[in-house]
This record gives C-alpha cells, sequence and structure tokens, in this order.
C-alpha cells in the first residue's frame, strides 16, 4: 500500500514545500531564515529527544537509527502554528499551516537500513513596518526558505552499536523587499528587491549505542556530526523609484540599478550528544545536548550592523510512557505518552540580545488498528526573542501532526 502512494505525496509535497510560507517571525530576516526542522514528530513531542532508535518508527535526526527498522516506514508531518508578537509598537498575531517532512525508512537486510525524504530546512517570512516622527516609513518583507532532500544509510555492527551516514542536498529560493518612502514630503520613495537562488551538499554523521542493563533495563548513547558545508548564493539584486501607495506593494517605476551576485556562504558545522535509561517498549527519559559553531555564520549579501552570531546550543530533556503495548483489552493502554523541554541559544545576536528560543512539549502516539502503524499528534508551546533593545518577543504554539505507516518489502516469494 505504501509503495502506490509513494512518488505521489513526494511530488505533491515538494510542490508544497516550495510554495509554503512556513514561517512569520521577524528574526527570520537574518542568515538564511529560521530553522524550521527540529525532528521527527515522535523525536520532538519528546523536546526533541533523539537518543535512540526502534522497529517501527524513523528517527530523523541520527542517521544510525535507520538499521533499528524491522519494517518499511512512510511518515509524512504537518504543523499550524498560532504566534503572537509583542513590541514596543504594540501586538500582532499570525498563523501558518504547513508541511514538516516527508520520509521512507527501508530495512534492505538484517544489519542494514536506508532511508530518504524531503524536510523543509529554513523558512523566511516577516513584514515589518517602522515609521518615525518625521513621516519616514521602511517597510521590509521576505519568503521563501530552503529545503533539503536527503539520502541515507546506516549499518548494525553488532547488537550494541550501529553507525550512518546522511547525504543531504540543500536547495531554495528566498525573495526580500525593502521599501524607504516619506510620502508626506516626496513623491517617490525607493525600493530594493533581492531574488537569492540557493544550492548545496551536506553530509552528516551518526552512531548509538545501546546496551542491557539487570536483564530489564536499557541504556542508550548518541552522537551525530555534520562537518561545517557550503552553499551557493546567486543573487538578483533590482533597485529603483516607487510611487509609495499604503497596503499596496508598489513596482518600480525608474530602475535605478540591477546587479547579479554570487557567493559562498558557509553552513555552520554541528556536534550532538545524548543519553537515554528505560525500559524496552515501557518508557525512557533521556538528554541530549547540541553544538553549533555558528559564529561564522553571515547573511545573505548585506552585513547588518546590529545583528552577528555566536556559536550556539541546545538542550533538550524528554521522554515517554507506555502503559501496556501488548494489551488487548484496553486501547488507551497501548497509548504512548509522550513530553519534553528545550532550551535553545540560537546563536543570532541582536542589538546586543542573543535570541534564545525555548519551549515545552507534550502528546501521544494513537495505534492504528491491528497495524504497527500510528498517528502522532502533540502541542509545542514556547518563547523566542525578547522584547527588549527594540525587539520582538514570540509567544507560539505550534500543533503537530504525523502519520507513520508501516509495510513489509523485499519479501521473498516461496511460490510462483
Amino acid at each position: 500500500m505504501v509503495k502506490r502512494f509513494l512518488l505521489p505525496l513526494f511530488i505533491l509535497f515538494s510542490l508544497a514545500a516550495q510554495a509554503q510560507q512556513g514561517t512569520a517571525s521577524p528574526y527570520s530576516f537574518f542568515g538564511i531564515g529560521e530553522v524550521k526542522f527540529k525532528g521527527a514528530v515522535e523525536n520532538r513531542l519528546m523536546g526533541s529527544v533523539a537518543v535512540f532508535g526502534d522497529s517501527i518508527h524513523l528517527n530523523l535526526q541520527n542517521p544510525a537509527s535507520y538499521s533499528t527498522l524491522k519494517l518499511t516506514t512512510f511518515t509524512v508531518a504537518g504543523s499550524f502554528n498560532s504566534g503572537r508578537y509583542h513590541s514596543y509598537q504594540g501586538n500582532e498575531k499570525a498563523q501558518r499551516t504547513t508541511f514538516d517532512y516527508l520520509a521512507v525508512g527501508l530495512p534492505v537486510t538484517k544489519n542494514i537500513g536506508v532511508s530518504f525524504g524531503l524536510v523543509p530546512f529554513t523558512a523566511v517570512g516577516y513584514k515589518v513596518r517602522n515609521e518615525d516622527t518625521e513621516g519616514l516609513i521602511r517597510k521590509y518583507n521576505g519568503s521563501g526558505g530552503v529545503n533539503k532532500a536527503y539520502v541515507g544509510f546506516a549499518y548494525k555492527i553488532n547488537s550494541k552499536f550501529n553507525v550512518g551516514a546522511d547525504l543531504g542536498y540543500h536547495f531554495g529560493e528566498i525573495e526580500t523587499n525593502g521599501i524607504i518612502a516619506n510620502p508626506t514630503f516626496l513623491q517617490f520613495g525607493t525600493k530594493e528587491t533581492n531574488n537569492t537562488d540557493l544550492t548545496g551538499l551536506s553530509v552528516t554523521l551518526g552512531a548509538m549505542y545501546k546496551t542491557r542493563i539487570n536483564k530489564k533495563y536499557d541504556l542508550y548513547a548518541s552522537a551525530t556530526y555534520m562537518p561545517e558545508t557550503s552553499l551557493t548564493l546567486r543573487n538578483q539584486r533590482i533597485y529603483g523609484l516607487i510611487e509609495y501607495v499604503e497596503d499596496y506593494d508598489p513596482g518600480i517605476v525608474e530602475q535605478l540599478d540591477a546587479a547579479n551576485q554570487k557567493r559562498t556562504l558557509k553552513l555552520p558545522s554541528k556536534f550532538s550528544v545524548g543519553a537515554g535509561f528505560g525500559q524496552e517498549r515501557k518508557w525512557l527519559i533521556g538528554t541530549e545536548l547540541t553544538l553549533q559553531q555558528s559564529s561564522n555564520f553571515g547573511n545573505r549579501f548585506a552585513d547588518i550592523s546590529n545583528a552577528t552570531f555566536e556559536n550556539g546550543f541546545r538542550y533538550s530533556v524528554g521522554g515517554y510512557y507506555i502503559p501496556n503495548y501488548a494489551s488487548f483489552s484496553s486501547y488507551f493502554s497501548k497509548i504512548v505518552y509522550r513530553a519534553g523541554f528545550r532550551y535553545e541559544n540560537t546563536g543570532l545576536v541582536v542589538n546586543n540580545q542573543k535570541i534564545k528560543d525555548y519551549a515545552v512539549t507534550g502528546g501521544f502516539g494513537f495505534p492504528l488498528g491491528g497495524t504497527f502503524s500510528n498517528l502522532n499528534a502533540g502541542v509545542e508551546l514556547g518563547r523566542k526573542g525578547t522584547g527588549l533593545a527594540n525587539l520582538v518577543e514570540e509567544n507560539y504554539l505550534n500543533v503537530i501532526i504525523s502519520l507513520s505507516l508501516n509495510d513489509q518489502w523485499f519479501v521473498k516469494r516461496r511460490y510462483d
């Protein structure tokens, strides 16, 4: 059943990922946008803890997990975001519904697993308007983002140790517009438009370790590493005069300048290490630390005087609980209950303020019928940024849902 719908779904998702506006955050103005991917829903509901792999769920944060799959696993996810934005100028609201990822994992042999998929990597979607006491208006907006298509391979060295690697292809387009006008005193204003295409490759390496303690409990350890890589940016810049009208996006009436630019932007290296402890198919508590060398990161084509980047990090803690996964009498006993917390220093510094992001998460995994397939749903309640130093504080609620379908491929035929 999974094979029948696989290709149409990948085509549909790739088109939707290109067209969607995945964020309304003003902080998506910086760098290549706001990082969107925080893991598969099953892991994201545990604060993005991803220290283990299992036989029927895809762990998209650590490629070593692919060799733990026993069934072909197809997963697709989406989310609804409701955000409130507070600044000294007032309050705003925004809502978005987005696709989050589409992926497939395949157990090729007893010790080898592979996976491939498509993930929205970053998103740009800001609208900012400022007006000073003399009537000078500044408006900025942006849209687009970067997606990642990946293929991964994992090998189970023995019953305790797995290794794996992902190769990712990053691609996308970001469009930004900036308008400066004073309609009270001047007939014309200026508008600058930038259309940027981004492409590049990345590699992620992963390892996982699991050992049994006292014949009942399991101890988990995991690590991933993504070396620094480069994105190629090709930008078309157009600058000219406009006739400004409020609540209208004016076209350029006289072009003053145009240029095609090309540059390379470093995508920071990232390293994660985690550990967990629990009882298989019963409960687990885990923690994970991710370090990102983002101090060498920058903006697309313009240096912004009030914004810099420093090394960032994310700390996560979370887990799951299943009352009785083998219960025949109680459906609720087979539900997976998940919860977690994450705290992140994004590495972005604006007006000397470190932009931090933290959230609590929780949700459920609902078994579907008599199969190993499941529906995962939950919420992420968080805060990003600060209202200090003329900045914006975001308070957000994400409702996240994924569908994980399992099937059996590569079955040897016994009869012709």
